[in-house]
């Protein structure tokens, strides 16, 4: 850890795309993140030709990069890949619930060594809070923000958050 990060290796999966309809796109996208992807997105790119275009960008771990690189050529107009392994330096994951005057919510903590310097409402948490108090999402995340701030603290941390997650949301940067 140098520094007193984490890190990791993950291997980097890029294709240029100047036809693929934003709908494709973003199937595309669900099915990399339930194959596995670590995370998924698109950059916007100007391509040979004067065409506008994105570029996909996935990053996996090495085990999932044939089956991912799969879904893109299949998925995709893709004809080829660009692959390589990067280095990624990692804050540290812990989460903790606080209670708000909306309920309990789940903030992730990015911690250097034992250090807090991140402190984030989970947004599933903070829109789970909100649906149960009919309260806008906004104010259920700064009301988490500001209940953190305060050390509202109802329990400790954890490696992994209190709830169920229902999208595809991955730790990764």
């Amino acid at each position: 850890m140098p520094g007193g990060y984490d890190t990791d290796i993950v291997t980097r999966l890029e294709t240029n795309l100047d036809d693929l309809s934003p709908e494709i796109a973003g199937a595309v996208m669900e099915r990399l993140f339930a194959a596995g992807a670590l995370d998924v997105f698109f950059t916007a790119v100007h391509m040979k030709k004067n065409r506008p275009g994105v570029m996909l960008t996935v990053l996996c771990e090495e085990g999932r990069a044939e089956s991912l690189a799969d879904i893109i050529f299949t998925e995709t107009s893709a004809f080829g890949l660009r692959m390589e392994k990067i280095a990624r330096l990692k804050l540290a994951r812990r989460f903790v619930t606080v209670t708000t005057q909306f309920g309990d919510v789940v903030v992730k903590l990015g911690l250097k060594g034992s250090e807090v310097l991140q402190a984030a409402p989970e947004f599933e948490s903070c829109k789970a809070a909100s649906a149960k108090s009919g309260q806008p999402l906004r104010k259920v995340y700064e009301a988490a923000t500001h209940a953190y701030a305060e050390g509202k603290i109802v329990a400790e941390p954890t490696e992994t958050p209190q709830y169920s997650r229902t999208n595809h949301a991955k730790e990764a940067l």
